[in-house]
């Protein structure tokens, strides 16, 4: 199976350049509520990568239903394929797209951390099962303790093995680490002294067949930790509210499809396995692992529960320790992160990633 999932990749080394001035630098006189001006406009680039969680994206202009819902609201929408992953997100970053398929964790490290103001418009999905940790000669994660372990470094896979190692009474400094490119970690694994590695799907699965190999532990059990989001730039958002309208009409009408279970839901989804480059079977799998937020009401409820901001919380603390806001980032409150009712954690005079769910909302209400 050949897919290019690269979520996350190197995600250090872009922050690293793209932070030189960012936190302190960020103009403090834009407050949570008063994104950077910018004017109307009627056609949009979306960036998107493959992987499960947004191979919805890819059906949704196949099968035109992404134009349907641009042309209702007389725009134009261009749905851009950018095969690295972190490469979209550096050009959303730099503004060459409006916006981009993007983890929490990505969002808040690259465009928020280099100063651009960014809105997750739909909580897709969160990793259930799609990353995970896996021993050569080992049975639970107490047998970690001591081993180099190879994995994408200071990416959501170091995330996840200090998420795991948190809750097994361990520490990051108890293992060490190597940095590993998501297109070799299958390769690692098969050398002899490669005994741990952390991985993503679905080079995950490929190592789990490896004789041997014990998963000893999973992003399933982090639930909503990992979450794969649609974001885009808020002050292109706040110009042109019909982006967000018509985005989130063709995701949900495209999730109320795979949703049903009927014969147009899997001829769908079997065309979602063909764009990615693999077969219905092996896409199907990719998805039980994936917790798609099929109905908008979900996602809202997530959006405006008690969980999100302790969950994002989690994702900051770690990105600030390992560096990822930048060396002007004196402390993890440098980056502001907005929720609705106006909760903010970290700066509120430097907001630089909000979590809106109007436009789910209008969704869930039948109001687009």
């Amino acid at each position: 199976m050949k897919i290019e999932w690269k979520k996350s990749l190197n995600a250090a080394l872009i922050a690293a350049m793209l932070t030189v001035s960012a936190c302190s630098g960020a103009k403090k006189e834009e407050s949570a509520a008063a994104p950077a001006a910018e004017a109307p406009k009627k056609e949009f680039n979306i960036g998107w990568s493959i992987y499960a969680g947004w191979m919805p994206w890819a059906y949704a202009e196949k099968s035109g239903i992404l134009k349907k819902w641009a042309d209702k609201y007389g725009i134009k929408i261009n749905l851009i394929q950018v095969n690295d992953y972190v490469e979209s997100i550096n050009q959303y970053t730099a503004g060459k797209l409006d916006g981009v398929g993007s983890t929490n964790m990505d969002a808040l490290t690259i465009p928020a951390a280099g100063g651009k103001d960014t809105t997750a418009l739909i909580m897709g999905d969160y990793s259930n099962g799609n990353d995970g940790i896996v021993l050569k000669n080992g049975k639970t994660m107490a047998d970690i303790k001591g081993r180099t372990v190879n994995l994408v470094e200071l990416s959501v896979s170091h995330y996840l093995l200090a998420r795991a190692l948190e809750m097994n009474g361990l520490k990051l400094p108890d293992v060490k680490t190597v940095n590993t490119s998501d297109a070799d970690i299958v390769g690692a694994f098969g050398s002899p002294e490669v005994t741990a590695v952390t991985a993503w799907n679905p080079q995950l699965a490929e190592i789990k067949k490896a004789a041997g190999a014990t998963e000893v532990f999973d992003s399933s059990k982090i639930p909503n930790e990992i979450q794969d989001l649609m974001t885009v730039s808020t002050a292109t958002l706040k110009a042109n509210p019909d982006l967000g309208k018509a985005l989130v009409g063709a995701w949900y009408e495209v999730m109320g499809i795979m949703a049903k279970g009927d014969d147009a839901s899997k001829a769908a989804i079997a065309e979602m396995a063909k764009l990615s480059g693999t077969t219905t079977e092996n896409y199907e799998a990719q998805l039980k692992t994936t917790f798609l937020y099929y109905k908008a009401a979900d996602a809202v409820a997530y959006n405006t529960g008690p969980d999100i901001m302790k969950h994002e919380d989690g994702v900051r603390q770690f990105s600030f320790s390992k560096g990822l806001f930048g060396p002007n980032a004196k402390s993890v409150d440098a980056i502001g992160i907005e929720f609705p009712g106006g909760k903010v954690l970290g700066d509120k005079a430097n907001v630089r990633l909000r979590f809106d769910p109007t436009y789910m909302q209008m969704a869930a209400d039948g109001k687009l």
